[in-house]
């Protein structure tokens, strides 16, 4: 009787390993993979894959053979949306991505890394260039750098952090065959305290000058209507520990 809840948390701690599988751009994942990923045995991964299939967390492919985020992670997520101001914020977020015709996200910092936890799609004009990483490093993205500009942990002197701080935004290009441009604007509320960061991305031949002159405006504008949303009720920032396994 003493093993039961050492054993009942490992469990609990191996189905967290299991979500948290899908943190990365693959919208399904077969059972080797999960068991890969997660570092079980393919039978334990299979054991906690099913019972979160029976909880509504995961769910199976048409085939059967593949796993991907079930709809119950969707309804346990939304208090938390609503609490931290995400809810509130998503039709000024689509409004926006209406209006640009391009994928709008934010993210928030985690670490050492800028966690996408909301994106708002278009209803024309979308493609999969527009879809960030779910996890991006700070010191290396557009929205790493709008985090860190006005963070206590910024570097004392950094050419790219001045740069968002002076022209109000953050610029990346993301080198691929068909090369990427994302940018960032900082999402700050009262005392200059950083928030998230709103941030949209395309193809850079289409992301150009003049366009950039275009979007950035009214990104800032977005993101100075949605700081105040994202006060949760006794005024602390939002922490991407809330979005961890949702």
């Amino acid at each position: 009787m003493a093993d039961e809840p050492r054993s009942g948390a490992r469990a609990v701690d191996r189905a967290i390993q299991v979500l948290n599988c899908f943190h990365g751009d693959d919208p399904e994942l077969s059972l080797s993979e999960l068991a890969q990923r997660a570092r079980l045995p393919v039978s334990t991964a299979h054991r906690l894959a099913q019972a979160l299939v029976r909880g509504g967390l995961l769910e199976q492919g048409p085939a059967g053979d593949r796993y991907r985020v079930g709809h119950g992670l969707a309804t346990l997520a939304r208090p938390a949306l609503a609490r931290l101001g995400l809810e509130s914020a998503a039709p000024h977020l689509y409004a926006l991505a209406a209006g640009i015709r391009i994928t709008v996200s934010v993210s928030v910092m985690d670490d050492s890394d800028a966690l996408t936890v909301f994106q708002a799609r278009p209803p024309i004009h979308f493609c999969h260039h527009q879809v960030p990483r779910s996890r991006q490093s700070l010191h290396a993205s557009a929205a790493g750098h709008a985090l860190l500009a006005y963070s206590p942990a910024r570097a004392a002197a950094d050419v790219d952090l001045d740069r968002v701080r002076r022209t109000g935004f953050a610029s990346e290009l993301i080198e691929t065959d068909d090369p990427i441009r994302a940018l960032a604007v900082p999402i700050v509320g009262p005392g200059r305290q950083v928030h998230g960061a709103l941030a949209v991305q395309a193809r850079s031949a289409r992301l150009d000058s003049e366009l950039i002159r275009a979007v950035v405006p009214a990104m800032r504008i977005a993101a100075g209507r949605i700081a105040p949303l994202f006060q949760t009720t006794d005024g602390a920032v939002p922490a991407a520990a809330e979005f961890r396994s949702r």
